[in-house]
């Protein structure tokens, strides 16, 4: 095995592949507008159809547009001639991807896509092809040259209509505004989505689970909370009964380290005053980025008074399936 000759070919492909990515911004033109109005106003469900290795690419994008607020399926075109035709409607689109624009499958049903009524865009590599030529808009992924050293194998062209259809998808999430939280609602069972969609009321620690001592208890005190409670940290509470602060392990490494007496040092003395908190509904996600941001192992929960409803830790999250 020559590895300079295999790592040289396998940056070449990249390479080729890259160039080809990149040539596709000077496409985004009045055919790429009219195709994402055709989508926009679609009624019914965007319809991606391809044979071969454009199969398997229409596979991922119809995909990538479901879950981006396009409604959109894959319906293959040999299995279309055989009766998948009617899961075809007037008020659909066609999004037919083919390299060559000559695909026999694809092109034999044109005449019956076009009597449907539906309109009809075209990925194809050959905007003079008989596929772009019956479009109602033509999305241009030609490429100078496939990354095979055979120029056989469908490399660079089924990248650039990958990147076709992702440019397509992410320019029509943001002109409907599609948010997170419509993304995680179509991905429920995903750490995404227990992310976007689990809240910290549904994960914390509350009652007698929650650590906490008053503002003038001892170190001595604290310790003995936080090691019954097992979260890492205790809240303090001021005479007001708001959180003035958090006592955490690493507060107690400074105590050590200061050779203070946790049976006489006040906790107000070496805590942090203030501390983190989060409100109860707020989303997973921001504790994980709130943990992650500051560094930090726990955070309070408190409602709108400062008062404490509430604690959790990072084990929390990675137990809810959330990190």
């Amino acid at each position: 095995m020559n590895r300079n000759a295999i790592r040289k070919l396998a940056r070449a492909v990249i390479e080729t592949e890259a160039r080809a990515v990149s040539a596709l911004a000077a496409r985004i033109d009045d055919g790429f507008l009219e195709a994402c109005r055709l989508m926009l106003e679609c009624a019914g469900r965007v319809i991606v159809i391809g044979v071969g290795k454009s199969g398997h690419i229409g596979h991922k994008i119809a995909a990538t547009l479901a879950s981006t607020g396009t409604p959109a399926f894959f319906v293959h075109p040999a299995e279309a001639s055989h009766g998948d035709l009617g899961m075809i409607k007037p008020h659909d689109v066609i999004l037919a991807l083919s390299n060559s624009g000559e695909t026999d499958e694809v092109n034999v049903i044109l005449p019956l896509l076009k009597r449907l009524g539906v309109k009809i865009i075209a990925m194809t590599g050959n905007p003079a092809s008989t596929l772009a030529r019956h479009a109602d808009a033509h999305l241009d992924v030609s490429i100078e040259k496939e990354a095979c050293p055979l120029g056989l194998a469908p490399t660079s062209s089924t990248t650039a209509a990958l990147v076709m259809g992702d440019a397509l998808a992410v320019a029509l999430l943001e002109t409907r505004g599609f948010t997170r939280e419509d993304f995680a609602l179509s991905h429920p069972a995903g750490q995404l989505g227990r992310r976007l969609l689990l809240h910290i009321h549904e994960v914390m620690h509350t009652g007698e689970d929650i650590p906490q001592v008053r503002e003038s208890a001892t170190i001595s005190e604290a310790i003995v909370e936080m090691t019954a409670k097992r979260l890492g940290m205790t809240a303090v509470i001021g005479d007001a009964g708001q959180v003035v602060g958090i006592y955490t392990d690493g507060d107690l490494r400074r105590t050590l380290d200061a050779n203070l007496d946790p049976h006489v040092t006040g906790v107000a003395e070496v805590m942090t005053r203030g501390g983190r908190h989060i409100r109860p509904d707020a989303l997973a996600e921001e504790a994980v980025h709130m943990m992650q941001q500051h560094a930090i192992q726990g955070l309070l929960v408190t409602d709108e008074d400062g008062r404490l409803v509430g604690a959790l830790n990072f084990q929390d999250l990675l137990k809810a399936g959330v990190v």
